[in-house]
């Protein structure tokens, strides 16, 4: 006890000291400003903190550990509470992503439902066109090949009768001369019908 009162004593006198130190300084301005020995105020105030009861350097040591965590926890608090802010951000950004990329699945999905339907219009309306020219062309070609049959056939009746014609009037010169060769020949009744009735025979009709 009596070492703390010591102790109290230069306590005491350090800081008249400190206190005549600064009455001694020259006033700048009155009540404000004074100029003072900064090196003799840094040694008081250091001899001050020296002499100070072990109590109160104990005391300042747990308010100042005291001062430590609670600035540690409150660090700690608002770390906890940046981590969870990120946390939901994070889990809300990757909810919107998951809705964007469902929303741009059903964007992609309905393109390609429409491009196929427009493959499919083109596909079909490609196959009418050739379906509707294959037709054309064979009624085309039906109509060209009755036509040309029918020229074919045309042109093969006029020639045969133009033979037919050739053989006939053949026929009717070739009787002439057999008339003219046996006119002076007393030729039988009924071989000149005979031979009448054959030359017949060879005539087209």
């Amino acid at each position: 006890m009596c070492d703390s009162m010591q102790q109290n004593n230069g306590v005491y006198d350090l800081l008249k000291m400190l206190e005549i130190s600064l009455e001694e300084g020259f006033p700048i301005i009155p009540r404000k400003f004074t100029v003072v020995k900064t090196k003799e105020i840094e040694t008081l105030i250091d001899r001050i903190y020296a002499s100070l009861p072990v109590e109160v350097q104990e005391a300042r040591a747990f308010l100042r550990r005291r001062e430590e965590l609670q600035i540690e926890a409150q660090q700690k608090a608002e770390k906890i509470i940046t981590d969870a802010q990120m946390e939901a951000d994070r889990k809300l950004s990757e909810a919107d992503f998951i809705k964007a990329l469902e929303r741009e699945g059903i964007r992609i999905r309905t393109q390609v439902q429409e491009e196929c339907e427009e493959i499919k219009r083109k596909a079909m309306e490609e196959a009418e066109n050739i379906r509707a020219q294959a037709m054309a062309e064979a009624m085309k070609t039906k109509e060209g090949a009755e036509l040309y049959a029918e020229q074919v056939l045309t042109n093969l009746e006029k020639n045969l009768t133009q033979q037919q014609q050739i053989v006939k009037n053949g026929q009717v010169y070739m009787e002439k001369l057999r008339t003219d060769a046996f006119g002076s020949y007393d030729i039988p009744t009924s071989y000149s019908s005979e031979r009448a009735q054959s030359s017949s025979d060879f005539i087209i009709k």
